[in-house]
């Protein structure tokens, strides 16, 4: 428990990234694909990144999830380096199925936590939020790619926040717990 609580800076940053990666998508609907990807691709990989580095940091059951979801999140994000050239179609998919096996890990994951600490439902949150966006793409891929920076800006905040009030309440934990 001390590992994922002390984890919780990582949630921050990875909630504040997809923040803007949400901002960014709304303020800028008519984006290129170039530049959706490489928005894209950034997120993917520090959000990837944060949650192998928590995956890494804990000795608990929730551990290999979040090693899965950070390794899927770094692969998605270099796919998106690698392939600059996706068609919106390509790009879709990538979106749709990391966010479809990220919001299952992190439901799961949640469901772990609820056996520790209290208000873990916004990991769920942020998992079934990223689980439906998913399928949505999954399943309405004619909408198009303004349609999926419209989605992916909606989908990026609301679960930006998520993140961002679950790694307040584990630093409330940590604080109540004596941890450092």
């Amino acid at each position: 428990m001390r590992d994922i609580a002390q984890s919780w800076s990582l949630l921050l940053v990875r909630g504040i990234a997809a923040v803007i990666l949400g901002i960014l998508a709304i303020v800028w609907p008519g984006i290129t694909l170039l530049v959706l990807v490489i928005i894209f691709g950034l997120y993917a990989i520090i959000g990837g990144i944060s949650s192998l580095v928590a995956g890494l940091r804990h000795r608990s059951d929730s551990r290999a999830w979040l090693i899965l979801s950070g390794v899927l999140g770094i692969i998605a994000g270099i796919i998106a380096f690698v392939w600059p050239g996706l068609t919106s179609l390509a790009l879709l998919y990538v979106v749709a199925f990391w966010a479809i096996f990220s919001g299952l890990s992190e439901i799961v994951g949640g469901i772990q936590l609820r056996k520790r600490i209290q208000n873990e439902w916004m990991l769920i949150v942020g998992g079934i939020l990223s689980l439906i966006f998913g399928l949505l793409l999954l399943f309405f891929p004619g909408a198009g790619l303004l349609s999926l920076v419209w989605l992916l800006g909606i989908f990026a905040i609301l679960y930006g926040i998520a993140m961002i009030i679950l790694s307040f309440t584990l630093k409330k934990f940590t604080k109540r717990a004596g941890m450092p």
